[in-house]
């Protein structure tokens, strides 16, 4: 038999209820105890008042008969005497006649020689309170009253259970009340915790698209907005893979076709195998090989596992290598290479790298860039950053092919082929090498009709020499 388990709203509606009940019973013992006690002081006050009151009485009529022969068998004296005094009001402090609130304990009076002349025939309390009775400050006896430690009386016996039984009432209703509060409170509380598992099942089940709706501005709006992002760069992500799966399958299928189209029409003898022949196989066999080693080196890229073994090095005089090195194919493509950098520029980088971004980049402009333009390289210093340009000139793009220019297999123009153009990852890689190096990859329209890349890069900061 499977045991219920209450979930995470059971869990914390228990919890509150609990916590309540128990305030409530701890209210509830010490508003008891409070009001036993303070009963019972109340009505020993009571009883040390009437007794202050009974003294002094006592003491006058002493003073007027000269002896105890007035109390003697008459103890309605001593009760006459109490309400007398309950029923006047009291000069001193001109209070209003005091009401008679009933007798709560037995008085005892007795004289010099501590012979009780008037009360209950029962033996004299050890714990009583005693009260001296002086005339002229002289003793001439004393009034006993017995202690009072519990109710005795009926009348008080009713009013404390009448009073217990309203202040269980009272808790009972409370309770009933914390119950419904603390079932609509967690409901309430736990309510966007559950739209936030269900969209994590959704979303674990693979369904990109599932969003939740924020509730409030709290931590738990803010997790829902969280929430969402993640499901969000999921979708993405996801569109981007099965794009990216489809642009590799297509750019694989066309040289791979052409393959096969070639060795058939050999194998058939349609076709026969001469150097040129042979040649169109190579090139197809280079292009696949240069699109395997792109999306090679994308993915380590992308994954951050290429081996960065970073050092100071001056990125001018690396710029400078890598335009040597094409200056004499920009010159045969009829093209011009000029360049405005500063003297020197120090960087914490990776020299082979950077040296495939600018291989890259050159590359981009060398096969991109109508014969007769140029390639304008400028560097400039800019909040302790080096800010390098890259602008040719024409054939330029327009706003919408501008901004995905770093995406995958994207050419600007259909023409730009295989023949004319790379795998379309070569920025995508350039991309990943500079943020790699905690910079910036930008693409503007260049002043010069074409396309300029700005790569922005940290300068190195030295820490000053200790003496």
């Amino acid at each position: 038999m499977k045991l219920w388990r209450p979930g995470i709203t059971g869990k914390l509606f228990f919890a509150i209820l609990s916590t309540c009940l128990m305030v409530l019973a701890i209210m509830h013992w010490g508003v008891r105890l409070s009001f036993e006690y303070g009963f019972i002081d109340y009505i020993k006050r009571g009883n040390e008042q009437r007794l202050e009151w009974l003294s002094k009485g006592l003491s006058e009529q002493y003073a007027e008969h000269g002896n105890w022969t007035f109390l003697r068998h008459n103890e309605r004296v001593m009760f006459q005497l109490l309400r007398s005094f309950e029923q006047e009001p009291d000069h001193e402090t001109a209070e209003p006649p005091r009401p008679h609130h009933g007798w709560r304990t037995k008085f005892w009076v007795l004289d010099q020689r501590k012979k009780v002349l008037a009360g209950p025939r029962e033996a004299l309390p050890s714990d009583g309170i005693q009260r001296e009775i002086k005339v002229d400050d002289r003793r001439v006896g004393w009034v006993v009253a017995s202690s009072v430690e519990h109710l005795t009386q009926h009348a008080d016996i009713n009013f404390d259970r009448q009073q217990q039984r309203t202040s269980w009432i009272i808790v009972a209703l409370s309770s009933l009340l914390a119950a419904a509060v603390t079932f609509f409170l967690a409901r309430g509380l736990l309510a966007p915790v559950k739209r936030l598992v269900e969209g994590t099942h959704r979303l674990a089940a693979g369904d990109f698209t599932t969003r939740v709706t924020p509730g409030s501005e709290d931590e738990l709006g803010r997790l829902a907005r969280d929430f969402n992002q993640l499901a969000s760069t999921l979708e993405k992500n996801q569109q981007m893979r099965r794009a990216y799966m489809a642009d590799i399958s297509h750019e694989l299928r066309t040289p791979l076709a052409i393959l096969h189209g070639e060795l058939e029409a050999m194998q058939d003898g349609v076709r026969q195998f001469t150097p040129d022949s042979l040649s169109s196989l190579q090139m197809e066999v280079a292009t696949l090989t240069k699109l395997v080693n792109d999306l090679h080196q994308l993915s380590l890229s992308d994954e951050g596992a290429l081996d960065y073994q970073k050092q100071s090095l001056d990125i001018i005089t690396l710029l400078e290598v890598a335009t040597g090195a094409v200056r004499m194919r920009f010159a045969e493509r009829g093209l011009n290479l000029r360049l405005e950098l500063p003297e020197q520029a120090l960087v914490f980088g990776d020299s082979d790298r950077l040296m495939q971004l600018f291989n890259n980049l050159l590359e981009n402009s060398l096969r991109y860039t109508d014969p007769g333009g140029e390639l304008l390289i400028q560097g400039q210093f800019t909040d302790n950053n080096l800010v390098l340009r890259f602008c040719d000139s024409a054939p330029g793009v327009n706003d919408e092919q501008l901004a995905h220019l770093f995406n995958r297999f994207y050419r600007a123009e259909g023409s730009r082929n295989r023949a004319s153009g790379g795998s379309g990852l070569g920025l995508s890689i350039c991309k990943n090498i500079v943020t790699a190096h905690s910079g910036t990859l930008q693409a503007h329209h260049s002043p010069l009709g074409g396309v300029m890349i700005t790569v922005v890069l940290p300068l190195e900061t030295r820490l000053p020499r200790i003496l």
